[in-house]
């Protein structure tokens, strides 16, 4: 039986506004680069650019529902993905 494939990604919050309900931050992984904002009062992830977008979206949604109350605008934060990029 054969390990899942697994690509640490870094994830830095640059941005936390409570009123306007959205996280913003950067998410690097396998060598692909994103910008991401997180609308949580919606459950609305948007991801850019476009390229490798389908390979962390998922996985970034996953990591941001398990640990939004405990991310900080500034902080460093590294989960995994279950994929070889």
């Amino acid at each position: 039986m054969s390990r899942l494939p697994t690509t640490t990604a870094q994830l830095r919050v640059l941005r936390q506004s409570f009123s306007q309900r959205v996280l913003e931050g950067e998410v690097s992984a396998g060598g692909f680069e994103w910008t991401f904002a997180w609308f949580f009062d919606r459950g609305e992830l948007q991801v850019e650019p476009s390229l490798g977008r389908a390979l962390i979206q998922d996985a970034l949604l996953r990591f941001l529902l398990k640990t939004d109350y405990q991310l900080e605008a500034g902080g460093d934060y590294a989960f995994n993905v279950r994929a070889k990029f």
